[in-house]
């Protein structure tokens, strides 16, 4: 995806919590990235802001290693400092990472606001932390879980998250490839969870299979600050699966209403049934301001696609591309690769069908098995991980064979997937020629980076 940099939305959003909720607290969002700041910077900061807790964020299972880093370093600045780790990965390990990482003391689990505000006045008060829903720790050598944390049943009541906390570095966030290199980018969330059961997926499990969203004024409400207060003009709302239907028409309106239309740019993840359910919909989504959507696919093979619990259909994937194109909204898919029964045959029949539904960008992964999920759960019982170094769990590097294909295989046939899709000449010239203004920047983009040579060098 070339040059990009977020803002950390759940860290930003734990410390509009935090500040709401905890009173005479003392607050630092640090984004280590955003600042470039690299281990001997970060050892510097920690010790001139000499915190008694430290959080540090766990996007992703890929980055678990590095949290755990960044936790040491803490405890070797401040050893008396007690340091907390949360997000999916340490949720779905709390047990594991609390045996091996000996850096951590506390994994919040699951939704973080409550728990972390919780724990946060227990230690100021010096309680123990046994009577703290959500959180796993050690106690006499032993790993203590207390009881789940209740899910926040009104997501409207959330504080809008902290960009205060970063302001200095806004401009710094951005998408290259999609809005040039000086278009602020933010991210907004408008719901929490899916309603539906995708057996690789880790979010609707983190979520307690509960699918909650923000009203549209609220959302509504967060995009117009962060475009009036901090200048974005680039704005993902992050749901994990956003619902066409009567709430987004009304999102829709109050953005029109307060002006926004013209002036931001922002894009969702979706279903492709629910984009060819909700046809009528997008003139008016488009007009709103809606300029890409990304789909899952994931698979050409109806056989596939059930064993992902994933209830599309084939058709449906290639008639929801159609209709984005027909509306001027850019259209992304990703494909799965690496299912237990793909081989060289399987994954050139899906590499025919995303050339023929011509989306205008894949994204083609390699089936992965988070902690957490059901494939997990299955790969693991069967022993069919080969890989536990999650520092590889990224998607791009394979961990698991398939019954046909060794991991290098694997790694050759994703190659091949990105070579076949961006090396057609006709799909970079008309591209960089489309009348799409997103469609066209991303090709113009991608040539002048000559991302698919570097793309080669990942393999």
């Amino acid at each position: 995806m070339g040059e990009y940099l977020p803002p950390p939305l759940g860290i930003l959003e734990l410390a509009a919590y935090l500040e709401r909720e905890v009173a005479d607290l003392e607050i630092a969002v640090l984004d280590c990235q955003a600042e470039s700041m690299d281990w001997a910077d970060l050892e510097n900061r920690i010790r001139s802001f000499d915190p008694d807790i430290v959080a540090s964020s766990g996007l992703a299972t890929c980055n678990a290693y590095v949290v755990a880093r960044t936790l040491a370093l803490a405890k070797q600045v401040k050893p008396e400092a007690v340091t907390v780790a949360g997000g999916q990965h340490f949720t779905s390990t709390a047990q594991e990472s609390l045996e091996q990482y000996p850096e951590i003391d506390v994994v919040v689990r699951g939704e973080g606001e409550r728990s972390l505000a919780s724990l946060v006045s227990a230690l100021s008060k010096r309680a123990h932390l046994s009577n703290v829903e959500g959180i796993s720790f050690r106690s006499e050598g032993e790993v203590v879980h207390t009881p789940t944390q209740p899910l926040i049943r009104d997501l409207d009541t959330l504080p809008f998250p902290g960009y205060r906390y970063v302001r200095h570095v806004m401009n710094r966030y951005h998408f290259s490839m999609m809005a040039g290199r000086n278009a602020v980018y933010s991210i907004v969330e408008g719901a929490r969870g899916c309603p539906h059961r995708c057996t690789f997926c880790t979010q609707w499990r983190h979520w307690g299979g509960v699918w909650r969203r923000k009203s549209p004024a609220k959302i509504a409400d967060d995009m117009e600050l962060l475009f009036r207060e901090y200048n974005s003009r680039f704005i993902w709302l992050a749901d994990d699966n956003f619902i066409l239907g009567e709430q987004a028409s009304i999102l829709c309106d109050e953005i029109s209403r307060r002006g926004l239309a013209d002036e931001i740019m922002w894009f969702v993840q979706a279903r492709c049934d629910d984009v060819v359910d909700n046809r009528e919909l997008l003139p008016k989504i488009r007009r709103a301001g809606l300029r890409w959507m990304l789909l899952g696919a994931e698979s050409h093979s109806r056989n596939v696609l059930q064993s992902f619990n994933k209830h599309i259909e084939p058709t449906q994937t290639r008639s929801a591309v159609r209709l984005l194109k027909e509306n001027d909204i850019f259209s992304q898919l990703t494909f799965i690769i690496g299912n237990r029964e793909d081989s060289i045959e399987s994954i050139e029949s899906l590499r025919r069908f995303a050339d023929s539904v011509d989306p205008d960008l894949a994204i083609f992964m390699v089936l992965t098995p988070f902690p957490g999920t059901d494939i997990y759960k299955v790969a693991k019982e069967n022993g069919w991980i080969e890989d536990l170094n999650w520092a590889n769990y990224d998607m791009i590097h394979p961990v698991m064979a398939t019954e046909k294909l060794s991991r290098a295989e694997l790694y050759e046939e994703l190659y091949k997937c990105y070579r076949g899709f961006y090396g057609s000449w006709k799909r970079r010239l008309t591209g960089i020629a489309s009348s799409n203004q997103l469609k066209r920047r991303t090709y113009r983009y991608m040539a002048n980076r000559a991302l698919l040579s570097q793309l080669r060098r990942l393999f």
